[in-house]
């Protein structure tokens, strides 16, 4: 290589003579075809993701990471992000430690780290503050799991809520507890309502407050506890003096472990335990610790559609690494595979561009049992929750019948 003074240019002669050398092999090889490292083409793309694994909803949070782990493996191990030219997904973690205000600090370092777009955080709380302050940045935020409706009535753009809110499961929820009623000559007629004093619990409250008449159930007790709260006894005795038929909780898994245990402590009689998102319910490690506890308990939840390849696919994933199959694991993973499916379609890790292509087209190819998603306001329309039973060491589908491991038991049996 010669020296400056060899070529007899001076030093700004010399660099516009490199630079104009390399523009020109820029362009020879984009005319090629070859690729060159200043190109445009991501390596790395980096998914953000916000969680708990630690605080009261550790387990969630920790089990929700594992989904979208799983997801990330069989993307990448399928070629990547095709339309970026096989680019490798990386997660970029934080923990919101079980509290939205440090969930919502917590998106500062992703967008900091140039994620691409965010999934989270199992918590409607939660998942209020953190798509807030991911809506600072325009960073398209998928909510894997957060139930209150305030989510999706803010008008934020880069908001994307996967699984239904509240109402709409509610609703759908009350018209199977009909039918299986109607089927069982009406042997429910009163119910106790117990529910977390969140946005999450507080709200599924009010709901079914209306809509338990309307289908002939008459509301003789609601009562509301902090999250964590970890005596449950004085609540089972109110529930006794309230002559209930049946219960129906809204809780987060620990919370509501802990209250099943008390009813089954306690003894108190009940022809029917009914959940709408019961935190425990559809969950296979309170089936396997508590099984005595667990049985016959309907939930009305997230799940997976067990026919599918990617299904079997993922149980697969779950078995090899020993983890259980929840029902966090099964939204999170469901999640992510559309977040990346969105990045595919629209070619590119511009926030702006994966927002408008959530907003505008039509998806389909997930886990869950879910029709076209499509999403209106921020609200994916396609989205539907299942229920599940607790029958041995098992957790059964019992509706909807296309997807139904087993007929649903209800009025349950005395469990003793």
């Amino acid at each position: 290589m010669k020296t400056i003074k060899e070529t007899g240019l001076s030093h700004d002669a010399l660099k516009r003579r490199s630079v104009l050398k390399a523009g020109a092999l820029t362009a020879a090889g984009a005319m090629l075809g070859v690729p060159l490292v200043g190109r445009a083409q991501a390596d790395v793309v980096k998914l953000g993701a916000v969680g708990s694994i630690t605080g009261a909803l550790s387990y969630t949070g920790t089990q929700a990471r594992k989904g979208i782990q799983f997801a990330l493996d069989h993307i990448n191990e399928s070629g990547g992000i095709k339309s970026l030219g096989g680019a490798k997904v990386e997660m970029v973690f934080v923990d919101a430690q079980s509290r939205p205000d440090i969930g919502a600090a917590e998106v500062d370092k992703l967008a900091q780290a140039g994620v691409a777009i965010i999934v989270g955080a199992q918590s409607s709380a939660i998942s209020l503050s953190t798509t807030q302050a991911a809506a600072r940045y325009g960073i398209p935020y998928v909510v894997d799991v957060g139930s209150a409706e305030q989510i999706v009535q803010r008008g934020l753009k880069n908001t994307f809520r996967f699984s239904p809110g509240v109402v709409r499961s509610v609703e759908q929820s009350m018209l199977n507890l009909d039918a299986m009623n109607k089927a069982a000559n009406h042997a429910v007629r009163t119910v106790a309502i117990v529910h977390e004093d969140g946005p999450f619990g507080s709200g599924m409250a009010k709901i079914l407050s209306e809509k338990l008449p309307d289908i002939g159930i008459k509301v003789v007790e609601t009562i509301s506890h902090p999250t964590p709260q970890r005596d449950f006894t004085n609540i089972v005795l109110r529930l006794r003096a309230s002559g209930a038929d049946m219960v129906m909780p809204s809780h987060y898994i620990n919370e509501f472990i802990l209250f099943m245990r008390a009813i089954q402590q306690q003894r108190l009689k009940l022809k029917a335990i009914y959940s709408i998102y019961g935190g425990g319910a559809s969950n296979i490690r309170f089936v396997r610790e508590h099984n005595e506890a667990a049985q016959y308990v309907i939930d009305t939840n997230h799940w997976f559609d067990p026919k599918k390849p990617l299904s079997k696919k993922l149980v697969e994933q779950a078995a090899a690494a020993k983890v259980d199959l929840t029902y966090d694991v099964m939204v999170a993973y469901a999640a992510t595979q559309l977040a990346v499916d969105a990045i595919e379609r629209a070619g590119s890790t511009d926030h702006a561009k994966i927002i408008e292509t959530l907003a505008s087209q039509t998806f389909s190819d997930t886990i869950m049992p879910y029709g076209p998603i499509v999403f209106k306001d921020g609200d994916n329309t396609g989205s539907q929750l299942v229920n599940t039973q607790v029958r041995g060491d098992k957790i059964e589908l019992v509706f909807p019948k296309e997807f139904a491991t087993a007929e649903p038991v209800f009025p349950m049996p005395d469990r003793g």
